[in-house]
């Protein structure tokens, strides 16, 4: 081919190229990774989308669907955030603004606070913020009726979002439970120099940031594997969330019932 031919051809194969590209892109067959900067950045699409795969551009209008539940595409990442967190994948009684949307099966989900995609911080949807943002959905009523006006539950939604912290004497979660109930009231909360959860409000003690594994091998504790899924043990350490359930109507409430030592017969094996 002479140059001249070759210096026209180039010109016209990269037109015939946009061209293709704009089509595929219009039809919605074209799909592409996620943008920098954008979460969940450097991901492939076909992690999470269903139709996100060479073979499945013939079903445009699949490409929105998950392979999984959010719930379960989320914690592969965050997995503490999706583990103690406002409650997610259940069709709430009632259905929330449209800026807040359910998913396909009415559900409230990750996505309905947070744009997946998005380059908010935190990824959140619209202004609202903290208890403002709460109210979008809850009557004021719903946080009234409870010992703390809902203040613990409506500074944040997760109790931690962030990935696993390395444990010092407590875990992330037990120390924002502590940010507020240890220096809260006329009796608050305290852990002791020997890790001993000091209850201000009744004569329960407790060791916390221990090691469970450890304490199994000493003898007397079931080993985790046995454990009730509601107790929890973040980074295999004994937490608040142990034993109280980090988001409840009743806060505070334990995971089971004090009453006939149920609660400590969970763990402790005699």
């Amino acid at each position: 081919m002479s140059a001249s031919k070759r210096s026209l051809a180039t010109p016209l194969t990269a037109l015939l190229a946009l061209l293709l590209l704009a089509a595929l892109s219009t039809a919605g067959w074209l799909i592409a990774a996620p943008e920098t900067g954008v979460h969940p950045a450097k991901t492939p699409c076909q992690n999470c989308h269903l139709a996100a795969k060479p073979e499945s551009l013939d079903k445009p209008d699949q490409a929105h669907l998950l392979i999984a539940s959010q719930e379960v595409l989320c914690q592969n990442c965050h997995p503490k955030a999706t583990q103690v967190s406002h409650p997610s994948g259940f069709a709430p009684k009632n259905r929330p603004p449209a800026d807040y949307p359910l998913d396909w099966k009415g559900d409230l989900t990750c996505s309905t606070c947070h744009d997946i995609h998005g380059k908010t911080p935190g990824l959140l949807r619209g202004k609202r913020r903290g208890r403002e943002l709460c109210l979008t959905c809850h009557e004021a009523a719903f946080f009234s009726r409870m010992k703390d006006q809902g203040n613990s539950v409506t500074a944040s939604g997760h109790l931690d979002a962030g990935g696993d912290a390395p444990a010092l004497k407590l875990d992330s979660y037990s120390r924002q439970c502590m940010d507020c109930h240890g220096n809260k009231g006329d009796n608050p909360t305290s852990i002791d120099r020997n890790s001993v959860v000091r209850h201000g409000v009744s004569s329960t003690n407790h060791p916390i940031g221990a090691n469970y594994a450890d304490a199994v091998k000493f003898g007397g504790y079931r080993p985790a594997r046995q454990l009730s899924k509601r107790i929890l043990l973040p980074g295999g350490l004994v937490s608040c969330v142990s034993c109280h359930e980090g988001y409840s109507k009743q806060h505070g409430k334990l995971v089971t019932p004090k009453v006939g030592s149920t609660l400590c017969y969970e763990c402790h094996d005699i």
